[in-house]
């Protein structure tokens, strides 16, 4: 009998739709509805898997066997799928650039949760970690960072897994009382209308947490506050989120625990589906299929060997230092 508890399956496997579905209308928001449903998404989906991530981190730690996991499930990841998406790159675009410090597309959280796990032992000797955590945030905002280990998500992104660090099951609680679904539901209706109304209004680099305030073209002080409000609109829509998902088994439950396979793997149907123009209501549609299928067993099977490699003859006995 599995532990895993479907409360947080069923939010990660919800939440990779929107994922995938986010990716599949990119290219089609010439179209208001499309550039609309877009942005909403992208307020708080990866905010939301960040958050997730961050909450089931908080036992980190540096010990030989974590620090296993963590070069197996991710670093060795995202060379593989580094390299993997450089081919596309190239046949589409002509471009064939390798580098294993600019993450390229979809491998960019790779890295960035390579280095958020890396600091979670810091996080957890901080008395104020989430207020850090923003200050730096913002003050990532202030500078023109280097592309490279994808510094500017890397920091613009990091107070939703500090958030996820410092969250405890009954902080989760609390959201899974039925008056707080209708709460989230109203405020996840509240949030779409909003990005009906003011799409158009904001820049969509904002969203993608990729550029200094001066490139997005705001001064530094409209820059902060613009990125302090999208920190706490993330932060209100992960909780309603939270709020509405079920937390019972449902039929989607076992497909949460390989996320990483649908949102590794997704990107190669999303830049074949571009050169199709299957338009906004199919692309969503396949866009839910494609997750959907990513999740199963069969597609885990023939490529667990690049999503989940098995590293065990790659490590040695611990090595303990000399006294």
């Amino acid at each position: 009998m599995s532990d895993r508890d479907p409360y947080f399956d069923n939010a990660k496997y919800l939440a990779i739709v929107l994922v995938v579905c986010g990716h599949m209308i990119e290219d089609l928001r010439e179209e208001p509805i499309a550039h609309a449903l877009y942005f909403y998404v992208y307020v708080f989906h990866m905010p939301l898997f960040i958050t997730l991530s961050g909450y089931l981190s908080r036992n980190f730690t540096f010990s030989s066997g974590k620090a296993r996991k963590l070069i197996a499930t991710l670093a060795v990841p995202y060379v593989i799928f580094e390299l993997a998406y450089s081919v596309p790159r190239l046949l589409l675009y002509g471009k064939l650039e390798l580098s294993l410090l600019d993450p390229y597309y979809l491998t960019w959280f790779l890295m960035s949760l390579f280095l958020w796990r890396l600091s979670t032992p810091v996080w957890q000797q901080l008395r104020w970690p989430l207020a850090v955590a923003v200050g730096l945030s913002l003050l990532s905002g202030t500078s023109a960072l280097p592309d490279e280990l994808s510094m500017n998500r890397t920091l613009g992104l990091l107070p939703f897994y500090v958030l996820g660090l410092m969250l405890r099951p009954e902080h989760f609680e609390l959201l899974r009382r039925p008056s707080m679904k209708v709460v989230g539901g109203a405020a996840l209706a509240a949030g779409l209308v909003a990005a009906l109304a003011l799409h158009d209004l904001v820049p969509t680099e904002w969203i993608r947490w990729r550029h200094a305030n001066d490139a997005i073209g705001v001064d530094d002080l409209t820059g902060s506050l613009i990125r302090l409000g999208l920190l706490a609109a993330g932060a209100v829509l992960v909780a309603a989120f939270m709020a509405v998902t079920p937390r019972r088994r449902t039929w989607f439950s076992g497909l949460g625990a390989a996320t990483m396979y649908a949102y590794l793997l997704h990107g190669f149907v999303v830049k074949v589906a571009e050169r199709l123009g299957l338009g906004v209501p199919l692309s969503i549609a396949l866009g839910v299929v494609v997750a959907t299928v990513l999740c199963t067993p069969p597609v885990r099977a023939a490529f667990g060997w690049a999503v989940e490699p098995r590293m065990s003859w790659a490590f040695t006995a611990l090595r303990r230092p000399v006294r």
